[in-house]
């Protein structure tokens, strides 16, 4: 009987990368290559013609950032993210699915499902909200942390209710206004919403009170932002003075510090005329401003100054008439040297 015997199978040898390979430009032909590797877009380019020789390269440095405000050293680099945000509830360290593509799309809608129940939600609408309505009366964003932790307390506490979102909004961003120091009118909040001046108005008494009764609780003011972390403080009504600056920067004056000054200094003394008492801070500061305007000799129509103020034309003229009468006790106190383009001032 005659044995077969099999041959084995030649054995493959393991792959093994050849190291010798050298990417090298086609255009330049230079020996060692000048590559760059740009991470921002991830090509590798040629240093010397710019020609592309790779694209989506893998970036393999660690993600050392630095996450901290004030270190601008950049010297305490970490691998992590920022801290947790006080106005939101939860550990904040879910996973984000992308919305992109068919499968994204349907992936981050199951996602937001299991993971976002319906009071965040609602927080997260009421903040963007805030958000967007600071940023357009330019209040920044010292304005809106405040206005979303006052808010955050509203929730939290489970007051105002039957108060729609949009009111409890504009009532949180009117006080938040105060509180740091850049007031706004009702007419000013009234005119971002649809919530009318009447109903601001009720809010606003309810936020002061739930706000000076959780004032003196541990638990309700403690924050990172430095306004609220006392008790609150209750402020009185926007003045003509602190209407002056906002309205002076609007008109675009060329020495727009002086024309303000005189401005200011006219709306404090306004007190002191009975005439004027009663009359509203607008047309007060708009009436102030077109004096001062015409005695730096940077003169604006009362109709530009109603403009910007939000008020009539013949409102600005009729506290201008009553500020005009008094002209020369006011100015004496304010330029004691002599009143400089005095012939200039319009009788209306």
């Amino acid at each position: 009987m005659t044995d077969f015997i099999i041959p084995k199978p030649p054995q493959q040898e393991k792959f093994k990368e050849n190291l010798q390979n050298l990417l090298m430009c086609p255009e330049c032909k230079e020996d060692p290559p000048h590559l760059v590797e740009e991470f921002s877009s991830g090509d590798m380019v040629c240093g010397s013609c710019g020609l592309v020789l790779g694209e989506r390269i893998i970036d393999t440095r660690s993600e050392w950032r630095t996450f901290s405000n004030d270190d601008q050293g950049n010297d305490d680099p970490s691998r992590v993210g920022d801290g947790p945000n006080q106005l939101i509830d939860g550990d904040q360290l879910q996973t984000t699915i992308a919305f992109d593509g068919k499968n994204g799309k349907n992936l981050s809608h199951l996602q937001n499902k299991i993971t976002q129940d319906k009071n965040s939600k609602q927080l997260m609408q009421a903040y963007r909200d805030i958000q967007g309505l600071t940023d357009s009366i330019n209040a920044g964003t010292q304005v809106a942390n405040a206005a979303k932790h006052i808010y955050k307390l509203v929730e939290d506490n489970k007051a105002l209710k039957g108060k729609s979102q949009e009111a409890i909004t504009a009532g949180c961003i009117f006080i938040a206004c105060r509180q740091t120091g850049v007031p706004r009118t009702f007419r000013e909040i009234y005119s971002l919403t649809k919530v009318s001046k009447k109903e601001i108005g009720r809010v606003f008494k309810q936020l002061e009170s739930f706000l000076q009764k959780i004032g003196g609780e541990e638990h309700a003011i403690t924050t990172s932002i430095p306004t609220f972390n006392q008790q609150y403080q209750g402020k009185g009504s926007t003045t003509a003075t602190e209407l002056c600056a906002r309205y002076c920067s609007n008109l675009n004056f060329r020495n727009s510090v002086a024309v303000e000054d005189v401005a200011r200094q006219l709306a404090d003394k306004t007190s002191t005329i009975s005439e004027l008492a009663g009359r509203s801070p607008l047309s007060v500061a708009a009436a102030c401003i077109y004096m001062a305007s015409h005695i730096r000799n940077e003169s604006r129509t009362s109709k530009e100054i109603a403009t910007v103020a939000g008020v009539s034309d013949g409102t600005v003229k009729t506290a201008y008439r009553l500020l005009y009468n008094k002209k020369d006790k006011l100015l004496e106190e304010i330029f004691p040297e002599g009143v400089p383009n005095l012939d200039k001032l319009p009788a209306n």
